[in-house]
């Protein structure tokens, strides 16, 4: 679950519970609606915190044959 899905899941929980009015036997859509922030909200979280660890590093190693020189580049960038 990314960090839409979870806006997602909490924005369809809080309709549910606060604007909807209907009355479904055996089914409490306000209890739904809260199941599905808590849902988002814990879906949020695990996705801010494994966005923070992606990170990713490569290292490259080039000689250049005119100059006789090693160059290496290290690049980090931010997976999702």
């Amino acid at each position: 679950m990314r960090i839409g899905s979870s806006v997602f899941l909490i924005a369809l929980g809080a309709i549910l519970t606060f604007a909807v009015e209907a009355d479904i036997p055996y089914v409490s859509l306000d209890l739904v609606g809260y199941i599905l922030m808590a849902a988002g909200l814990i879906g949020l979280i695990w996705a801010l915190m494994a966005q923070n660890r992606s990170r990713t590093t490569e290292t490259r190693t080039v000689h250049d044959p005119n100059t006789g020189e090693t160059v290496r580049r290290s690049e980090s960038s931010e997976g999702i």
